[in-house]
């Protein structure tokens, strides 16, 4: 089966299409382009893999249609560059959506989207859907629509979005939205928490099924940035009571939790049975760098949470312990207020150990609120270091609340890292 080509993209395929980006998501599009019967022209500062590191002038006047990746910001003097040629510029996901045949339903939210994305996934299969995990989760829906031809009418897209994704959507529609919760983070892109939120906030305005689901945060936010939910999208999913169903499962305590309370609404909007989520829910099993134990040595539990990359994330994991933790933090900075974040750290963290781009100004805040922290070089460091201080009946936990590539290639290889490190470190009970 071919794919079916909008007549407004038709006539732009005709010249050379633009790629910018040349890594997962650039990659993609440049094949989704090739099985179009098209040209792609792959534009990377970094050069790699033969991409052009230059876009302008009459580069720029040889394109009439530009496909770009979510880390280029819509300010971005390349696209200014092409729209100011007069080419069509459209988001990765936006142009990946035109070709998709099947049903779509979009996850966001500062945490959990990934966990929900990969959860709705594994339940819709085990109720023999046919359904495909995509979008930000690290498999682009570009290669979705390529493997699967454009996907089949009773197929689903379960794709996570981020607000990098979501800014800037013009044609992506879904049939339902989910948005686990609200939370600072990439400040450094948006500028402010309202920009941040309505980024986000296009996706709802683009579910075209009428199925919103909003969790307890995310009405907080939309509340007081003037923006109106139905209350049907409204649910609960903050300070609810244990459910027995859930116990032995991923999703037993907060904040997964969250995740299946906003699960569950959108399955029970579909009619769907509930017994089959809680079977589905018992076979499910967290991604890797989760808040996953990596070990145990002379009593001092060791956890990889290395996917933490927001302060959302990391005061979520160290409240669920029970007990202060030993803490491993730091990395590149995405914005933020930085001392809060400290400063709510105090009660919940025995000993933090400081890593990475924004180690001192960590460290500057751990002073002033009296906070017991060390400054490490690197994650070698930090994990000696915590294995000499942490003693029986610790968690040491990696949990570092900001983005990994001052030191690393991404969260995925910051945590494989420590892992190693960690088991390097003597003789453990895994």
């Amino acid at each position: 089966m071919s794919l079916v080509v909008p007549e407004f993209i038709q006539p732009l395929l005709a010249y050379p299409v633009a790629v910018f980006g040349g890594g997962v998501s650039g990659r993609s599009v440049a094949e989704l382009i090739e099985k179009l019967q098209g040209k792609a022209v792959v534009f990377d500062q970094s050069g790699r893999d033969g991409a052009l590191c230059e876009f302008r002038g009459t580069a720029a006047s040889e394109h009439h249609l530009v496909i770009y990746s979510p880390g280029f910001p819509p300010t971005h003097p390349w696209i200014a560059e092409a729209r100011a040629a007069g080419a069509v510029c459209l988001a990765e996901l936006d142009f990946a959506s035109l070709f998709w045949r099947g049903a779509l339903i979009s996850i966001t939210g500062t945490n959990g989207k990934t966990t929900l994305t990969e959860f709705l996934t594994h339940a819709l299969r085990s109720v023999g859907r046919d359904a495909y995990a995509t979008g930000n989760i690290g498999f682009s829906f570009s290669q979705l629509v390529v493997d699967q031809d454009g996907g089949a009418p009773d197929s689903v897209a379960v794709c996570e979005v981020s607000s990098f994704q979501s800014e800037t959507l013009r044609h992506f529609r879904a049939d339902a939205a989910l948005w686990t919760n609200f939370a600072e983070d990439h400040l450094e892109r948006h500028g402010t928490m309202e920009a941040y939120f309505h980024a986000k906030w296009r996706l709802f305005e683009r579910s075209v099924g009428g199925y919103v689901f909003a969790g307890s945060s995310v009405q907080s936010y939309a509340e007081k940035f003037g923006q109106t939910l139905p209350t049907e999208a409204k649910v609960e999913t903050e300070n609810q009571p244990g459910d027995v169903l859930l116990r032995g499962t991923v999703f037993a305590h907060y904040p997964q939790q969250e995740n299946f309370i906003l699960a569950a609404a959108w399955w029970r909007s579909q009619g769907l049975r509930e017994t089959s989520l809680y079977a589905a829910a018992e076979t499910f099993r967290l991604g890797e760098h989760r808040l996953a134990r990596v070990a145990v040595k002379h009593g001092v539990t060791w956890w990889n949470d290395s996917k933490a990359t927001n302060f959302h994330a990391v005061e979520a994991a160290v409240a669920g312990f029970g007990a202060p933790v030993v803490l491993i933090a730091g990395g590149k900075s995405k914005g933020g207020d930085v001392a809060a974040f400290v400063h709510r750290l105090v009660p919940l963290v025995k000993h933090a150990f400081f890593i990475g781009e924004t180690r001192n100004v960590l460290a500057t805040f751990a002073e002033v609120h009296g906070l017991p922290h060390t400054l490490c070089g690197d994650l070698a460091e930090a994990v000696r270091r915590a294995s000499e201080l942490a003693a029986a009946g610790d968690n040491v936990l990696l949990s570092p609340g900001f983005a990994s590539f001052d030191q690393f290639k991404n969260y995925e290889d910051r945590g494989r890292q420590f892992v190693a490190m960690v088991q390097r470190t003597g003789d453990f009970v895994t």
